[in-house]
């Protein structure tokens, strides 16, 4: 009967034992789990699109997300002669990076124009001096911009003017997030305003 008894202590000391290794062990497991962002954009974290990009820029330079390593990079599509998407998109961001005050150095501005044939490398430079010099510009040629778009999922059409070279474009007004890492984090929508594109790169930035 005594063996018994002290048989049936050891298995329930040793369940005992089980359940708090369990239980540390599970601990352990949420600790080290990484914390979940919130954030006032799309969270499109671990999208097989928009996967980068490798285009020349206003300045000739052949460009790719690895130049911008340690910053949050901000994709937006557009062309110069827009009336209203592209200069609003452009300045918006231009103020996200004053609202980041001593971190808006880690705010890249990159935008890529959907009309390289009228939109010249001069243009474009004097196009991003309008908003913040920082920003650059890519001009894709005719089959790097179809790739471009393609892997992005931007939609545009040309749209015919009065004259050959008065077309306008009818295009996707969002724009694309990337991380520190150089990862695809978030689908901006056109008019969400400046102070939730500040919040989501300041958290992008503090989670660095």
């Amino acid at each position: 009967m005594t063996a018994l008894l002290n048989s049936l202590l050891s298995k329930r000391n040793a369940l005992r034992a089980l359940g708090a290794g369990l239980l540390v062990g599970s601990s352990m497991l949420i600790a080290c789990r990484p914390s979940q962002l919130s954030f006032k954009g799309v969270d499109i974290t671990g999208a097989d699109y928009a996967k980068g990009f490798s285009l020349t820029d206003h300045s000739g330079q052949v460009r790719s997300l690895a130049d911008f390593a340690g910053k949050v990079v901000v994709v937006f599509f557009g062309y110069t002669q827009c009336p209203d998407v592209c200069p609003t998109s452009m300045q918006e961001l231009a103020e996200v990076k004053g609202l980041l005050g001593v971190d808006g150095d880690k705010l890249q501005g990159v935008f890529s124009t959907l009309d390289p044939e009228r939109d010249t490398p001069e243009l474009l430079k004097a196009y991003m001096a309008n908003f913040d010099p920082s920003f650059i510009a890519l001009r894709p040629n005719p089959e790097q911009l179809a790739a471009v778009t393609k892997d992005f999922k931007i939609y545009f059409k040309k749209v015919d003017g009065k004259t050959p070279t008065s077309y306008t474009f009818d295009h996707s007004a969002g724009s694309y997030t990337f991380d520190p890492q150089g990862r695809v984090r978030l689908y901006n929508r056109y008019g969400s305003g400046a102070a939730a594109l500040a919040a989501d790169t300041a958290a992008l930035l503090k989670a660095n």
